[in-house]
């Protein structure tokens, strides 16, 4: 299975009728908007803690860039699916490594290992991501009617 088709599944593509550059820039397109939608998810899970902290909404930004790995591992764990071990051997990463990224001692991961862990959350997580892939796809919509009414 390529790294694209849980997404496409989705969003109902049939990836077979699109050419390999077509498909990387759909997957590009598609990981980019659902990093865009998990952030916006996150941020509201972490509101009461930054309104505490009472961070310019910049800093608040940060925070969540450099704890997005954790996030996620932390979100996938809660469903109790994987543990540290399982998402290291489903990412094909050293379990150490993923307990730096779970820790925080490494927020910076490769794409292989960031597509492999959103997949995986994807997989546990169908109901977080079907509601992600209906909202871009009802933005991407609003957003082709809207200049469809402007060129007009």
């Amino acid at each position: 299975m390529s790294a694209i088709e849980p997404l496409s599944n989705l969003i109902r593509v049939d990836l077979s009728l699109l050419k390999k550059e077509e498909k990387t820039l759909l997957e590009a397109g598609l990981f980019a908007r659902v990093y865009e939608e998990l952030k916006i998810i996150f941020s509201e899970q972490q509101k009461i803690y930054f309104r505490l902290l009472k961070l310019p909404k910049e800093q608040e930004d940060v925070m969540l860039e450099e704890n997005f790995v954790h996030s996620i591992i932390k979100d996938i764990l809660s469903t109790e699916e994987y543990t540290l071990k399982g998402i290291a051997e489903y990412t094909d990463t050293f379990e150490e490594v993923v307990e730096e990224f779970f820790t925080g001692r490494n927020t910076n991961p490769s794409a292989t290992f960031l597509r492999r862990l959103i997949n995986l959350h994807a997989s546990v997580r169908q109901d977080l991501y079907s509601f992600v892939v209906e909202k871009i796809v009802r933005t991407c919509f609003k957003m082709k009617i809207d200049s469809s009414e402007h060129a007009l």
